[in-house]
């Protein structure tokens, strides 16, 4: 069962941010002349859904946890960086987990679009030669990323889900990922908890 992270991976939702989907984005940057190409793609600016994205930049120590079908759930330790790319827009992660079975990497790509008030995710690795895509179904409660697995094209791909919340004020996140089961009712696959690594005195 692949790792399919939301990337990933959340940190502490700003305070009063419930509703957030609805509210105005931030500014976009005025129109430059000088950019062609702004006439069929125009610029957008972040908007609500990157200020709570912009709560899970840093490092952390982070705990895999996989629950088979049959068996007890098996743990991995691993760690995670976690920064805002392309002005702000897009929150990458860089995993790297330290499997019995040799060392494996990861890496997340998460954005929101204000049009829609939802977010899409990608998810690549080095288990597998293939790209995880997930987008959330409804509009952002400002409290919590809920992520469905997608196939392009159209297909109907593997059911899944993924929820990400944030905990400890800000110092830790859940990250729990379901599947269907043989009976088709959903069960928990796979957990990850991050925990923020401490900063220097004085942070």
């Amino acid at each position: 069962m692949r790792l399919t992270f939301a990337g990933v991976v959340f940190a502490a939702a700003a305070a009063g941010l419930s509703g957030v989907g609805r509210q105005p984005d931030r500014k976009a940057p005025p129109a430059d002349p000088k950019d062609p190409q702004s006439a069929v793609e125009p610029r957008s600016a972040p908007g609500a859904g990157q200020k709570f994205l912009e709560k899970f930049a840093g490092e952390w120590e982070v705990v895999k946890t996989f629950h088979p079908r049959q068996g007890k759930p098996v743990a991995t330790a691993g760690r995670c960086k976690q920064e805002m790319v392309h002005g702000g827009r897009f929150l990458r992660s860089e995993f790297t987990f330290d499997a019995p079975g040799g060392k494996t990497t990861g890496t997340g790509l998460i954005g929101w679009e204000p049009g829609t008030g939802r977010f899409t995710s990608v998810w690549v690795d080095s288990r597998q030669t293939r790209m995880s895509f997930r987008q959330a179904e409804g509009r952002f409660d400002g409290e919590q990323i809920v992520l469905h697995a997608k196939e392009l094209g159209g297909a109907e791909g593997r059911k899944s889900r993924t929820v990400t919340r944030p905990e400890a004020g800000g110092d830790k996140i859940v990250h729990r990922q379901y599947g269907a089961g043989p009976d088709g009712k959903e069960r928990l696959v796979m957990e990850l908890v991050l925990t923020r690594k401490p900063g220097p005195p004085g942070r």
